[in-house]
């Protein structure tokens, strides 16, 4: 469980998270046929802060899911019969509420809205904009990543009235065949920021913060499919501030965990790659701030 300092909502925190994959697709890109996401000037993997934010989303579901730790963007669900769900059962169907009540409601209801925030300016149930005080960037892998294209054939047939034939005009009986995207392995790194003065004012307490860490180490294991291969959290380190407007910029911060280029021709671990950090408390040089080690 995170300490004290690291779920105090009062302080300013600025993290770097570590995870890997290994024979997955992280992120697929949709304009690109879903082959994992990558910058074309680098051919760094890149996934972005969406996809980051649906695992923790999936993970408060299955480890709260109600009371104040419901998820409000959920797979498959109309975000408009969600607020109208609040709406009726606040308001009773007597009122019309101020757009400042209607966000308090969906703080008060939803984890992912108090700490991501989200638009709900919509005709019907407004509740305005929310910003969040907890914001993530792109993962960005350390080394250059080149996707596996593999072709892959199911052993049962989709139609009885199609007939495939081989190149020497040979019916076979293969099924369905389609292709899958992985990367061999790649480890990335994102950085994340939290904002105490967003904080109060959308609900978050010390229990949405320890929640938080907690879905950033634990939430691989609950999202397991075939496409996603191998994933795991690799390092969480978090920058704690005692001032609310920061003692440090938070990119000097960040270069103090190290992750260098691997050494290795065709990294394929985790072990390939030496990641170099400071040691837990006060930073020398950084006075204000504390280093909390979560993953390592």
């Amino acid at each position: 469980m995170p300490d004290s300092i690291t779920t105090d909502v009062a302080r300013r925190h600025d993290f770097v998270l570590l995870f890997d994959v290994r024979d997955g697709n992280p992120n697929g890109d949709p304009d690109a046929g879903n082959l994992p996401r990558v910058d074309p000037e680098t051919m760094q993997g890149l996934v972005t802060d969406v996809a980051i934010k649906r695992k923790v989303r999936d993970y408060i579901d299955l480890a709260q899911g109600d009371g104040r730790f419901k998820i409000y963007v959920q797979h498959g669900q109309f975000l408009g019969e969600r607020r109208k769900r609040i709406f009726e059962d606040r308001t009773k169907g007597d009122a019309s509420p101020s757009v400042s009540d209607a966000q308090g409601w969906m703080c008060a209801e939803f984890y992912d809205v108090r700490m991501f925030g989200a638009v709900m300016s919509m005709r019907e149930h407004n509740a305005g904009q929310v910003r969040g005080p907890m914001q993530l960037t792109f993962a960005r892998s350390i080394d250059g990543i080149i996707p596996l294209d593999s072709s892959i054939v199911g052993p049962a047939q989709n139609r009885q009235d199609v007939n495939r034939e081989d190149a020497e005009g040979e019916a076979t009986n293969y099924g369905t065949i389609g292709r899958k995207s992985t990367v061999p392995y790649g480890l990335y790194r994102a950085h994340g920021f939290f904002n105490p003065h967003f904080a109060e004012k959308t609900g978050v307490d010390g229990e949405d913060l320890a929640l938080f860490w907690n879905a950033l180490e634990m939430m691989w294991d609950v999202d397991r499919s075939a496409a996603r291969g191998e994933m795991a959290c690799r390092g969480l380190y978090v920058f704690s501030h005692e001032n609310k407007l920061g003692n440090a910029a938070a990119h000097r911060l960040f270069d103090l965990i190290e992750t260098p280029k691997s050494e290795a021709e065709a990294p394929r671990s985790f072990g390939d790659y030496a990641v170099a950090h400071p040691s837990d408390g006060p930073l020398d040089g950084f006075n204000g701030v504390t280093l909390t080690t979560l993953v390592d």
